[in-house]
């Protein structure tokens, strides 16, 4: 396993496709546009999983599973939402294939297998969630309503970048129904700070929250809200987004309930979701020229333990300490392999799990033996140190969270560092162009200047930060008054 990347500083996207694949995190599959997700990436992805699920549930969650395929009547019951996403949806038209009359071995669509209806293979499912939330609430008492569900979906991207953008991705998505607006607007906050303290305790990427423009919320909705990183190039990735659906879909679907006074109302609707998407945001904000670095918090293999010896006689010895070691790190919870393989040298394999982000890596040879240590080294920031074999234990647990504190204040650096205040429109263009970052500059709250802006500069609204200060000002592209300031950037 080769490291040799292109350097971050020559081709920033050159860098992170070379990372994927060469960490073995995902590759490319036979399917255009989607990719195969490599065991190592998708441990990192249920570790995040795991958290992200204890999370809801411990807000009340549940979780369940509804249909891949989506009737198209359904899907165009809400209209915002399908035309949202009508560009991007697979269409299922026939059910079966049969042999080629003009050559048995090709299949072709079978004409008269034609489906009395499309389907729709999910962009999002709201449409199929709300048809089925007819049928389960009918009263106040089944209020509130709060699922989740773990799933694929499919939105057909035309430009493919490996866990950014791919037209089959995974994800979860919750919708909750609930008595009131103000009960909905809550668990729409209350979401979107389950996204923002996860990013933040577990991925060590520091986050803007906010809420988006008009023209940039989910279609259907009334209001969303996100949470906003910066990756080291100095483009925007949104994290996380949670969206206040008012009644639109109640409407759609008719879901109505009695409430406590005998009267019939609508539902109040939310749905809100993370996807694998994370995984590109991990890669980009922490990683370097020699690969990938992990925070501890999601590292698959927190602690990896390479022998160094010549004959069976010091393996079987190094083993033997080694072997104690793992038993005492995983009785602390602390993931670590032991790495005895006879097929790679130990430069080859610090080479490995360099490159894939290793927290911390011990390596053990006939010297350590002799004088009860062993050799402690970080990934993060290549120091190492021989530490006393009794105190490697306590020594590797007080690192771990060194590594995952040091990696969030690295991270909030930069971020701080590029997030830039300008009041005219060259400022902005010399800033976007230059430093990149988040820029903080007022805006007439117009769609049209909000487009020309995007038009001139690549670069939009990434939200309107919920802790904004009221300053009266002029916008940045059209002169008129503005109350506040909003953050732009160039965004994946």
């Amino acid at each position: 396993m080769g490291k040799n990347l292109t350097k971050r500083s020559e081709d920033y996207s050159k860098w992170y496709n070379e990372l994927v694949v060469k960490a073995d995190l995902a590759e490319n599959s036979a399917v255009r546009g989607c990719m195969v997700i490599k065991p190592y990436g998708y441990a990192i992805w249920e570790k995040m999983q795991a958290e992200l699920d204890k999370k809801f549930k411990e807000t009340g969650h549940q979780n369940a599973y509804f249909p891949l395929f989506v009737p198209k009547s359904l899907f165009e019951a809400e209209e915002k939402n399908a035309e949202g996403f009508a560009k991007e949806c697979a269409v299922v038209t026939h059910y079966r294939l049969k042999t080629d009359p003009e050559d048995a071995s090709k299949l072709i669509v079978d004409p008269k297998a034609k489906l009395e209806e499309e389907l729709i293979v999910r962009p999002t499912s709201e449409a199929i969630i709300w048809n089925t939330y007819k049928g389960w609430i009918q009263s106040y008492r089944d209020l509130p309503l709060l699922i989740n569900q773990w799933a694929n979906v499919v939105r057909w991207e035309m430009r493919t970048r490996l866990f950014l953008r791919t037209a089959e991705f995974l994800w979860q998505e919750g919708h909750t129904a609930h008595e009131t607006r103000v009960e909905a607007i809550a668990e729409t906050e209350q979401m979107n700070n389950v996204y923002a303290d996860f990013v933040e305790e577990f991925m060590a990427i520091p986050v803007i929250k906010g809420r988006k423009t008009e023209s940039e919320r989910f279609a259907g909705a009334e209001d969303t809200y996100c949470i906003e990183a910066l990756m080291q190039d100095g483009k925007a990735l949104q994290a996380g987004t949670s969206h206040f659906l008012g009644q639109n879909f109640a409407k759609a679907f008719d879901v109505k309930f009695t409430s406590k006074e005998g009267k019939m109302d609508y539902v109040w609707a939310t749905s809100w979701g993370v996807s694998t998407r994370l995984m590109g945001a991990l890669i980009m904000t922490h990683s370097d020229d020699n690969g990938l670095v992990l925070p501890p918090n999601l590292a698959p293999i927190q602690v990896v333990i390479v022998p160094i010896y010549k004959g069976e006689e010091q393996l079987a010895q190094i083993s033997e300490v080694a072997n104690d070691l793992v038993l005492d790190l995983r009785s602390k919870g602390i993931s670590v392999k032991f790495d005895n393989r006879d097929t790679h040298r130990p430069g080859a394999k610090f080479a490995q799990y360099e490159l894939q982000g290793v927290p911390l890596r011990i390596a053990i040879g006939p010297k350590d033996l002799e004088k009860g240590t062993v050799e402690l080294a970080r990934r993060d920031t290549f120091t190492k140190q021989f530490v006393a074999k009794d105190e490697v234990v306590t020594t590797i647990e007080s690192l771990l969270v060194e590594i995952q504190e040091s990696l969030h204040q690295k991270a909030t650096q930069f971020r701080d560092d590029h997030i830039t205040e300008v009041n005219s429109f060259d400022e902005f263009k010399d800033v976007i162009e230059h430093k990149g970052g988040f820029i903080s500059a007022h805006w007439d709250g117009t769609e049209e200047t909000e487009q020309k802006i995007k038009e001139l500069t690549k670069a939009t609204i990434r939200c309107i930060p919920f802790d904004v200060k009221a300053e009266d000002g002029q916008c940045v592209y059209s002169g008129k008054p503005s109350k506040n300031r909003v953050l732009f950037a160039k965004a994946y």
